[in-house]
This record gives C-alpha cells, structure tokens and sequence, in this order.
C-alpha cells in the first residue's frame, strides 16, 4: 500500500517516516513539508493513503480536503484535537493525536487495510440495506440522491422509490461508487450522472432543487466534465 506524508513539522514527519518503514505492508512514496510540492506530485500519481497535517501556513489539511479530490484514504495527524469533527465530515479514515506511538499507528493503518480490502471485494453496483427484519439489494444506478435527516438517511431511486434507513452520511459515502457519486452538502449527496442542471447554489436533479454548500461547490465543479 502506497503512502505520502504531508506535514510541515519536520519532527512529526520524521516520527511518521519511522512509523512506516516498520510496516511491512506500507511503502512511503513520498514526504512533503510544502502543500504545494504534495500538490503537483498527486497531480501524476495516485497513493493509497495519505497521512495530513492540518495546521500548515501554505494550506491547511481541511482546504486541502475542501479543493483536492482524492481516491486515497486519509489519516489526519494533529496535535490539535479540535478539529476531528470536521475532518471526519470529510470521510477520513482516522485522526491520529501527535505524536502518534506505533501500536496506535498501526491500527489507523489497519482500519485502511481493512477498508481497501472491502472496497476490493464489493463490485461496486450493489449495497444491502435493512428493511424491518430484512437485507434488500439496492443497485446504486439506481440512486438518484441520499438526504440526510437527524440519525437517519433518505434514499431517493427512480421510479418514485425512497427508502429511509438508520445510517450516517459518512457511512452511505464509503459504501457508495465514489466516482459516481458527490457530496454537495452536510445533508445531501447525489448522483452525478442523473443532475438536469445546475444554478447558482442549487442543482436540479429527480424534479428536485437541492442546495449546493459553498465547501462542497468547487469539489462538484471539479467532478462535471465541463466544456
């Protein structure tokens, strides 16, 4: 499993480096103190895991994930613990406090090997949901957006179909195609091949207009294969 580390403390990336190279199942492919040296290399390549800083004087860690779409897992290294909420709004993997001891390292990676391992075994089409006392398949072609609704999830499909289930957004995002679907909002995710149009700060999709939050916007304009 490929990783880069991205972290302006050189003490801290010292610590990670160490950390990796006892892990026989990760290979460090590169360490940057500069957002923008990390930038141009992920331009061109693609790693399996990325460990982030947050506080860094070029870009923080949270702009970083705001305006850069990866398909790398990301494990958040901070000495501020302040921030976990909104990284996890972001569907990192874990949040390391610095500096992180090797047993509490090792599960962070584990939770990725772990992860990657479903994702690898999952044909991406088909998730189960729980219906009373029942596991029903649901192909996500079939999804047109998920709203989320206090401890509950909304999924709206074609054909008039909804489905309310107990889910957090996080979940339904690691279980969804993430090159089919985007995230426009803390409460709504939807599928990018079934959006009409898009206006301002909505987007018209299933006869609906739902609201597009200014951190999700320049992700979902990055993902439209525009002229």
């Amino acid at each position: 499993m490929n990783c880069v580390i991205i972290d302006d403390d050189e003490i801290a990336r010292k610590t990670l480096e160490i950390c990796v190279k006892r892990t026989d199942f990760l290979q460090l492919e590169g360490s940057f103190s500069h957002v923008s040296e990390a930038l141009s290399y992920l331009k061109s390549h693609k790693p399996d895991l990325i460990f982030l800083d947050i506080e860094m004087p070029e870009i923080s860690g949270l702009d970083f994930m705001k305006n850069f779409h990866t398909s790398a897992q990301i494990i958040v290294v901070s000495s501020k613990t302040n921030y976990a909420f909104e990284a996890f709004d972001f569907n990192v993997t874990d949040y390391l406090a610095k500096p992180p001891d090797y047993a509490r390292f090792l599960k962070a990676v584990m939770k990725v090997a772990e992860k990657a391992e479903k994702l690898q075994t999952s044909d991406g089409n088909d998730i189960y949901i729980r219906k009373d006392n029942r596991l029903v398949k649901l192909n996500t072609k079939d999804i047109i957006w998920i709203e989320a609704l206090a401890d509950y999830v909304i999924i709206q499909c074609d054909n008039n179909q909804r489905h309310t289930m107990t889910a957090t957004m996080k979940l339904m995002e690691d279980k969804l195609p993430k090159n089919e679907f985007v995230r426009i909002h803390r409460s709504y995710i939807i599928r990018l091949n079934k959006i009409k149009e898009i206006e301002e700060n909505t987007v018209s999709i299933g006869g609906r207009l739902l609201p597009v939050s200014r951190s999700y916007k320049e992700n979902l304009f990055k993902r439209l294969n525009r002229i």
